[in-house]
């Protein structure tokens, strides 16, 4: 998947998080950071029907005009219950097995417009197999 290939390659590694809604997800992945960049390229991984986003779900983001399960890098993790709520739209990359803490830390420096109260950026992103 294209979330684990960008790992691999380090192109999340010093990228930041552009969009924060508290109680709901934390999105990074754009190497513009404005909320419309991406890796150049999209693919396209269509989630089952019955997909669900719990919290600690980290799923590849798309604009709303995208066809389900299309993405480039941006991704989001899911911190709060309204991700229940979720169209089955987004590809499941994984899910924060250690650390949810810091994530919700990060959750919590969102506002009303979604943007980030203080920056947060990414040191080194990795993949566990499991």
């Amino acid at each position: 998947n294209s979330f684990a290939y960008l790992t691999e390659k380090k192109f999340y590694d010093g990228l930041g998080f552009h969009r924060i809604v508290p109680d709901f997800v934390i999105q990074g992945g754009d190497p513009t950071g404005s909320g419309s960049g991406g890796p150049g390229y999209s693919v396209v991984e269509t989630p089952p029907q019955d997909t669900k986003y719990p919290i600690g779900t980290v799923a590849m983001a798309k604009t709303g005009s995208e066809a389900p399960g299309t993405s480039g890098s941006q991704f989001f993790v899911v911190t709060g219950a309204q991700g229940s709520s979720l169209t089955p739209d987004y590809a499941i990359a994984g899910k924060v097995t250690d650390g949810m803490d810091v994530v919700e830390a990060i959750g919590n420096l969102g506002s009303a417009d979604e943007t980030p109260t203080k920056q947060v950026v990414i040191k080194k992103a990795t993949l566990e197999q499991g």
